[in-house]
């Protein structure tokens, strides 16, 4: 967030990137990260710029009719009030023309997340005489990093909802041995009830998802669209919850109602391994102070699928980002198929680690914990799935 006690620390930053400053944009909240790092509040409904020089007072460029959203840019920094078109661009000329500046942006949209400025706005900057390179580490040293509270309010939301998952697995085992087989919405409704107990708040989901069903892996049931969670069943749990003002937690859990068959027990073999060696790998540079690209996890857990022969059946990247303020975040993902995420993984960063393999028809399986880099790997919750939770 910029702040004039950030401010120095965030220049050094913009000076060891090579450039002359970063140029922050926004319009109808295309780029969330300017919301996040200028605390604009309230309607920006027309564009706006935001520089943030390697030296000097950061300058801002705004709408005459939005000033509202503003009220936290500090007195002592320029900001410009335009109305037209002309004026915009003239002003943007002068600010920074025959600079090299920082953008959201991602070459051949390489990392989506990062992508944040249309192709239109690019040109503009360009045509004002700058040149445009990528913001990438900016975003994650300044905007993606957890503060301390932050780190301790996702521990104890990753607790809890680790919890609450191990009672639902059981509640599902209960009613099936009882002869009462309760439906995946009621199991997923009874989860969201308990979020609400325990203060918890969530924007979506969970997913509750027997074997087939959680083939398909976005699955969500409904009042309407419901299986049986009967014996002899695969249970998928996906559940993610944080604390008002906190961080997220995300995690899923895989149980069996009935001692599982060959088949099931070799898939969840298969991306429990998988997720360990994604582990292994950020253990291991991270204790030796070597950096990790959040592409080189993906692929140390991919090789394990593919080693096992499931490789495609495991159609999704390995994790996301997530950030102080969203699930899926704006830091570096865990990813190397379906984007090309080359950023580094630096101190600070969370995010989930969640290989998954998915046989049409057949069943699909995912075990996620989420990670944390500090001085070591932090992962939440502190216990996790060693073995298939038979219930």
């Amino acid at each position: 967030m910029l702040t004039p006690q950030s401010l120095p620390s965030i220049q050094n930053a913009i000076s060891e990137s090579g450039v002359d400053g970063w140029l922050i944009f926004d319009f109808h909240g295309l780029n969330p990260i300017a919301a996040g790092m200028l605390r604009l509040e309230g309607m920006t409904t027309r564009r706006l710029f935001a520089f943030i020089p390697s030296e000097g007072q950061p300058i801002a460029i705004s709408h005459a009719i939005e000033q509202g959203p503003w009220k936290h840019w500090p007195a002592e920094w320029k900001k410009v009030e335009y109305s037209g078109w002309r004026v915009l661009e003239s002003t943007l000329a002068d600010i920074v023309g025959g600079k090299r500046v920082a953008m959201e942006y991602s070459a051949g949209d390489a990392v989506p997340y990062l992508d944040r400025v249309p192709a239109g706005v690019i040109e503009m900057v360009r045509a004002a005489g700058a040149t445009v390179a990528s913001s990438a580490d900016l975003v994650t040293r300044f905007y993606a990093v957890w503060n301390p509270e932050q780190l301790a309010s996702h521990q104890r939301a990753a607790e809890t909802i680790a919890r609450i998952a191990h009672e639902a697995m059981a509640l599902a085992g209960e009613r099936s041995k009882a002869g009462s087989p309760m439906k995946e919405y009621e199991l997923h409704r009874w989860i969201l009830d308990e979020f609400a107990k325990e203060g918890l708040e969530t924007d979506h989901g969970p997913i509750v998802a027997i074997g087939p069903n959680a083939a398909n892996a976005h699955y969500e049931p409904t009042a309407g669209e419901s299986a049986s969670i009967d014996r002899g069943a695969i249970l998928l749990i996906d559940l993610w919850a944080r604390e008002p003002g906190g961080v997220y937690a995300d995690q899923t859990w895989m149980g069996s109602l009935g001692d599982p068959d060959e088949k099931s027990l070799k898939v969840w073999e298969a991306i429990r391994d998988a997720r360990d060696a994604a582990v292994a790998l950020l253990r291991e540079r991270i204790g030796s102070s070597a950096p990790v690209r959040g592409g080189e996890v993906d692929d140390a857990a991919r090789a394990v699928i593919e080693q096992r022969g499931f490789g495609p059946q495991f159609i999704h990247r390995t994790g996301h980002s997530i950030d102080p303020r969203d699930l899926h975040g704006s830091g570096p993902h865990i990813d190397n198929l379906e984007t090309r995420e080359e950023r580094t993984l630096l101190p600070g960063v969370g995010f989930s680690i969640e290989p998954g393999i998915y046989i049409k028809a057949e069943v699909g399986m995912r075990t996620e914990l989420n990670a944390f880099i500090g001085s070591e790997l932090i992962v939440t919750p502190a216990e996790i799935q060693r073995d298939l939770i038979i219930v």
